[in-house]
């Protein structure tokens, strides 16, 4: 019998079906929605494309000539138009889009009025700057509400701009200005982090110096530091938005045109610039951000917790926010300063009603105690993402009772920058959500999770995360190498079957659980253990906050699991032998209502229901439980 490509050494059975109230008020609430979309894929999609505005419809839905899609095809709109203008005309434009706030305390409130008046300023000053229809426009900014208006400022004159995290390196930008051709570069004077301030100017000024394609570099004021200035090339933003007008009409757009350049990394060394264009991507991140985050524009505060410079910044903090007409938070600093409780006094003065953070944060949350939320009055979060990586367990349990107060959904979510959008998640009127899971594909979606040789996984299997049909929002190639699209994501199991490099696995019921990269596979004795499981294990531990599993050479069993291990609070190691795997008496084992000392509860394969260790690890595959 072959080896699984995975092994699946992890259980989960708690789940937690959404509360009533919330449930009846939920904008999906009943699973047909699944079948009306398997039905006719083409029709779901059609439904939230209608929803915007375009200047010409479309004449095709969707043209699939493996390994590229083309969606909308013929159809115009804007994405600054959908996402500030078609508010402000249906009489929105006194809501507000952004309650922005600096690490160092000093906010700013930007309505949709407001923020389309700065963006057509912004935009009619690139183009007196000679930016154009297609030009490549790289903005290195912090998170500043300049950021989101040079976005929509490039989206609607019709050039394509490609954002760089700015906690990248000089040489970073380097490497992304070149790739893209870029002309023009956005940046900041400086940002704050944890008090200092960071010398953005001079990482950009580096970055110009090392390559000769920047020939226009406009700047904005935020930290007042005095910084060099190359005359003729160098400009300030409130310079050039000064006097120039608010009427900019928006540039019509086809379908298929490009919106933005995104890289991500490469497994070469050289970053891989992910091509997403208009149509497709704007229904799709406009869809998943109104049915996962239930989202209701007339009475929501809305906070996604990333940064623009990755794309869920792109998708859930500007256009799927913005395209539905949400308000939202965004803040600038770091969530530890100047104390570790700044998210939940954001939450508190701000009346934040979906949060969505990543399970890094959620940890080091965790780590820091419960005591920092305690503080603040949360009760106005009335759902709860989860974003990033695969969340265990313990964490996304921690999430639910200590911020959601165990009234609120957690959808744990599972995307990709080549995605564009949300691909797997619960949704959250529903959904009964498994804590740890991604749960099922969202409507449209097809997940399939595979073995070696292509064929689907039965439940309870491990395998390969595939998509098998064309999505709207997904990746339409790599920035100038489209030879290397086609050998990263659509050689592996076919030109027709998309593969990023993720595990998954299916549990009994069929739900999706992501196992991390398959590069982070270790193999142990010929058992293919995912680091991502080894993890969660751990952080089952209620003194563990934070674990980080790899493999390392063993001559006996080929790698050995090497874990690093963080504490919660106060939390202090031990030095102690290994349990045995006997009780240490009948009548303790007897006694005792919980599970066997040699299990953790969530990696006992009865599901702590085992009443001795001999009863547990006579059910353990490979003595799995007592593995821990």
């Amino acid at each position: 019998m072959a080896e699984p490509a995975l092994e699946n050494l992890y259980r989960e059975g708690r789940s937690f079906p959404p509360p009533p109230d919330f449930a009846a008020a939920a904008t999906v609430n009943d699973t047909a929605v699944y079948a009306q979309a398997e039905a006719d894929v083409e029709a779901w999609w059609e439904s939230h494309a209608e929803r915007l505005r375009w200047t010409r419809r479309w004449d095709t839905t969707c043209v699939w000539q493996p390994p590229h899609a083309q969606w909308f095809v013929g159809g115009q709109l804007n994405v600054s138009d959908n996402c500030l203008d078609r508010h402000v005309d249906d009489g929105h434009g006194d809501q507000v889009a952004y309650h922005w706030e600096g690490e160092p305390g000093d906010t700013r409130t930007l309505t949709y009025a407001e923020l389309r008046d700065e963006v057509s300023r912004f935009a009619n000053g690139l183009r007196q700057l000679g930016v154009a229809k297609g030009d490549r426009v790289a903005i290195y900014l912090p998170m500043v509400p300049e950021l989101p208006v040079a976005m929509l400022a490039c989206a609607r004159i019709g050039a394509i701009h490609s954002v760089v995290f700015a906690g990248f390196s000089s040489q970073a930008l380097v490497d992304r200005i070149d790739d893209a051709d870029a002309s023009v570069l956005i940046t900041a004077d400086g940002s704050y982090r944890k008090g200092a301030v960071v010398a953005l100017k001079e990482a950009a000024d580096k970055a110009m110096a090392a390559t000769d394609r920047i020939t226009t570099c406009v700047v904005v004021r935020r930290t007042g530091a005095d910084v060099p200035f190359t005359a003729g090339r160098d400009h300030w933003y409130d310079d050039v938005v000064a006097g120039q007008s608010s009427d900019c009409p928006p540039e019509p757009m086809d379908a298929e045109d490009v919106l933005y350049i995104l890289y991500t990394s490469g497994t070469t060394g050289k970053p891989k610039g992910i091509v997403h264009t208009t149509g497709g991507y704007l229904t799709q991140v406009a869809a998943t951000h109104r049915l996962v985050f239930d989202v209701k524009p007339d009475r929501d505060v809305y906070w996604c917790a990333a940064d623009i410079g990755w794309v869920t910044g792109h998708s859930y903090i500007v256009y799927g926010p913005l395209a539905n007409r949400t308000t939202s938070v965004m803040y600038e600093g770091a969530p530890d300063h100047p104390a570790k409780d700044r998210f939940w006094d954001v939450i508190e003065r701000y009346g934040v009603t979906i949060l969505y953070t990543a399970p890094t944060a959620i940890r080091a949350f965790m780590k820091w105690g419960p005591d920092h939320p305690g503080r603040h009055d949360l009760s106005s979060l009335r759902l709860l993402g989860s974003v990033g990586e695969p969340i265990n367990p313990e964490a996304w349990m921690w999430y639910a009772e200590h911020i959601g107060g165990g009234r609120c959904p957690v959808v744990d979510t599972w995307w990709q920058t080549e995605t564009g959008a949300i691909m797997i998640t619960p949704l959250p009127g529903l959904t009964a959500a498994k804590p740890g899971s991604a749960m099922t594909p969202f409507p449209g979606v097809k997940a399939v999770v595979v073995d070696e040789s292509g064929q689907p996984v039965a439940p309870g299997g491990g395998g390969y995360l595939t998509l098998q049909r064309p999505w709207p929002s997904m990746l339409r190639t790599l920035w100038g190498d489209d030879e290397r699209y086609r050998e990263t994501y659509w050689s592996r199991f076919g030109p027709d079957v998309y593969f990023a490099g993720d595990g998954a696995k299916l549990d009994d019921d069929g739900n999706l659980w992501l196992l991390g990269r398959v590069d982070d596979v270790m193999n142990v004795s010929g058992h293919r253990i995912s680091t991502t499981e080894v993890e969660s294990a751990l952080v089952d531990h209620p003194a563990v906050a934070e674990a980080a599993v790899t493999g390392r050479r063993d001559e006996l069993t080929g790698q050995a699991i090497a874990a690093f291990v963080t504490l919660r609070g106060t939390a202090r190691a031990t030095t102690h032998s290994p349990p045995s795997c006997a009780p240490t008496s009948p009548s303790a084992s007897a006694r005792s209502p919980g599970p066997p000392t040699c299990c953790s509860p969530r990696t006992c394969p009865r599901r702590a229901r085992a009443r001795s260790c001999a009863a547990c690890c006579a059910t353990s595959p490979r003595g799995a439980s007592s593995a821990t």
